[in-house]
């Protein structure tokens, strides 16, 4: 609102509008004694001597991830405070960048050199800027070179502005800031790793440099990952899985369980997208909070998920529950494993018509793999419901034939929902392979060092596998993004998602 408008106000709205201002200053306000605190402790944390119980790796990794806190922390007061404070302390002097490294020049000229005046102005100089960029295997130097235009008579410079990046005044270009994040997240290459590989191709890049620039990338692609999310919220049908992650407890000295939550649309869904969400503990609640609180905006579609306890509060709110055959059958394997059971055997004869079925229908359009199932694979449901149920009267209880029976007859509805749905799946594989990254990665990365940095593992992790799920390669997406994230209006950020990106030429 304009000033000028206040003088047409009634003291009515200009209550009103008084009244949400301090609102707002008092949101901003908490927000910037939030940050400012986790700021102080997260220097503390630092530089603290109480830091050395870790050793090796773990210490290594721990500082990676506070200097990453340290940098999104920053980027994010900046975007609450219009004016940014000067610093505090001096900028060190930026090592010059290796001259033996191949060069490309860049030169930005004025559109029009002609001064207001009428003069043609006159180049009396030159600013040079290097920016350090990454192209799968190989550093080169960008020298953008902006010549500068003076006007004799009335002394006006003209020069071609600066183009925006992700990181103001920075080295990096995108090339080499995705090189970074895909290595990080998506290779599991932790940030002390990479100074080592980088070093060997003749730059210097200390992680404590790394871990700035994955701090700032991870601010400004959380606008992207909120996007994806409410993308991905607007499907019917997902899927849900989990995985135990290590995180680290400076405080304690040693690790403690968090866990990955995965989300991801169905399979036979259009848009292919997958969401990470990192939480401090396997609770319902994290479920909750991710798919809407109860009220409108909540989430209410059919959600293929195993059977663990975390997704009941949300099946008592509505959500439909798919349950995963896969699951059921695993039990019947691992009795047949075993033991060699004779049950076990005929029960994997019959899981295993279903999954021949869903094979052969699997690209079909849902008109006919719903009339498959429907003729096929629902007589086979039936059969193999009543030989269960049959078997179920033979076996004593609480042996291992009956609890593996029981899983099964207990969850019977959810198991064969699929079955009147073209769009359900048959199990919850799909998502199972959309977290098997991270459980490979486990080995390399060791654990998360702080809620935060889990955050935006699982925020960046959810551009590159949303990426690699619509055959999108993870480097080029991500360098343009980057390239474009700057400069391209909030209302058109729906062009930068996964499933919508197209490369440029």
């Amino acid at each position: 609102m304009h000033e000028a408008q206040l003088d047409t106000l009634t003291p009515a709205q200009l209550r009103e509008l008084t009244a949400r201002l301090l609102s707002e200053v008092r949101y901003k306000q908490a927000t910037i004694d939030k940050l400012t605190h986790e700021n102080a402790v997260l220097k503390r944390m630092k530089f603290a001597a109480s830091s050395e119980v870790f050793q090796g790796d773990q210490r290594s990794l721990l500082e990676d991830a506070v200097d990453e806190d340290l940098e999104a922390v920053q980027s994010e007061l900046q975007q609450l405070v219009s004016k940014p404070a000067a610093p505090a302390r001096q900028i060190p002097k930026r090592q010059a960048l290796p001259a033996e490294l191949p060069r490309r020049e860049f030169r930005h000229e004025p559109d029009n050199t002609r001064c207001t005046c009428g003069c043609q102005m006159k180049r009396i100089g030159e600013d040079i800027a290097e920016k350090l960029d990454y192209a799968p295997g190989a550093f080169t130097v960008e020298r953008h070179i902006r010549g500068k235009w003076a006007c004799a008579q009335c002394e006006r410079l003209v020069q071609a502005p600066v183009e925006a990046h992700v990181i103001d005044k920075g080295i990096p270009t995108a090339g080499l800031l995705a090189q970074v994040l895909v290595a990080k997240y998506a290779d599991h290459q932790p940030l002390y790793r990479q100074e080592g590989i980088y070093a060997r191709s003749g730059v210097t890049l200390p992680r404590s440099t790394l871990a700035a620039w994955v701090g700032a990338c991870g601010v400004q692609l959380q606008p992207l990952v909120d996007a994806l999310k409410a993308e991905m919220l607007t499907h019917q049908v997902l899927h849900a899985d989990e995985t135990p992650v290590a995180m680290l407890d400076p405080g304690a000295g040693k690790t403690h369980r968090a866990y990955l939550w995965s989300y991801c649309t169905g399979q036979f869904e259009a848009s292919r997208i997958v969401v990470y969400d990192f939480a401090e503990s396997r609770a319902g609640k994290h479920a909750m909070e991710f798919l809407g609180h109860p009220g409108e905006k909540a989430w209410r579609g059919a959600l293929v998920c195993d059977d663990y306890s975390g997704y009941k509060a949300l099946l008592a709110k509505g959500v439909t529950e798919v349950g995963c055959m896969a699951h059921a059958r695993r039990k019947f394997y691992e009795l047949w494993a075993n033991h060699r059971s004779e049950i076990a055997e005929q029960a994997l004869s019959h899981f295993g018509q279903l999954y021949e079925i869903e094979r052969e229908v699997r690209a079909a359009s849902p008109e006919q793999r719903l009339q498959t199932r429907q003729a096929q694979a629902k007589p086979v449901v039936d059969a193999l419901h009543r030989w269960l149920a049959l078997h179920r009267q033979k076996v004593p209880d609480g042996s291992a034939t009956a609890k593996a029976i029981d899983y099964s007859l207990k969850r019977w509805v959810a198991l064969t929902r699929y079955l009147d749905d073209a769009m359900l799946p048959i199990d919850n594989n799909w998502v199972e392979n959309r977290i098997r990254p991270v459980a490979l990665g486990r080995s390399n990365w060791l654990f998360a060092g702080s809620l935060r940095a889990g955050k935006r593992a699982a925020a960046v992790m959810s551009l590159i596998q949303s990426a690699k799920l619509n055959g999108v390669e993870p480097w080029a997406y991500l360098k343009d993004v980057l390239t474009r994230l700057p400069t391209q209006p909030a209302s058109r950020v729906a062009e930068l998602l996964p499933h919508c990106w197209i490369q440029p030429e």
